[in-house]
């Protein structure tokens, strides 16, 4: 059995929304570099497009953090499965998240990263699910807010598919033809 996929957000509308916060970014960190950290896997795809749209110098480094598994609903246990390879002290940080949902993953992870003494650290997500939160997490850019529906594309996935797919998606496990 195949799973069906709904459009959420188009691909065209993503591109878009990516350019403005490229820019918006590019603004705030005028005659700075800015260190982005992309949360892998499924950050890699809008930080890839995310660094091309910024006009300040940049530069990467990925960690890895898990909450999910193979579900579609975040397990409450975090746990760094790729640290930093650079260390972050007096560098202004901007991580690099495919979606926000219950807070828990970012929440530990921001305060892991507080203690590595950037200059400063701020929060950069595709989409947002914030009638999701359990824990408090300040995001200073968002794309897209979006329902509480399991979404996959542009790097998200559902069981490692999906990830490739140029839109954000609405996922139905299962509910397509065979």
């Amino acid at each position: 059995m195949s799973d069906k996929i709904n459009v959420l957000i188009s691909e065209e509308d993503v591109e878009k929304r990516i350019q403005e916060i490229g820019a918006a970014i590019s603004k705030e960190y005028e005659g700075k570099c800015v260190h982005l950290i992309c949360v892998l896997k499924g950050g890699v795809f809008f930080a890839c497009e995310l660094a091309k749209r910024i006009t300040v110098p940049v530069t990467m480094d990925f960690m890895s953090v898990s909450s999910y598994g193979d579900d579609t609903k975040s397990s409450g246990v975090v746990k760094i499965v790729k640290d930093l390879d650079q260390p972050l002290e007096g560098k202004d940080v901007l991580i690099v998240e495919d979606i926000i949902d219950s807070g828990r993953t970012l929440s530990y992870l921001i305060e892991i990263l507080k203690k590595r003494n950037p200059a400063s650290l701020k929060l950069c997500t595709l989409l947002d699910k914030p009638e999701r939160r359990v824990k408090e997490v300040h995001v200073d850019y968002t794309c897209f807010n979006i329902p509480d529906e399991f979404v996959v594309g542009y790097g998200l996935d559902y069981a490692q598919r999906y990830r490739n797919l140029p839109f954000i998606g609405v996922v139905e496990p299962g509910a397509g033809e065979d």
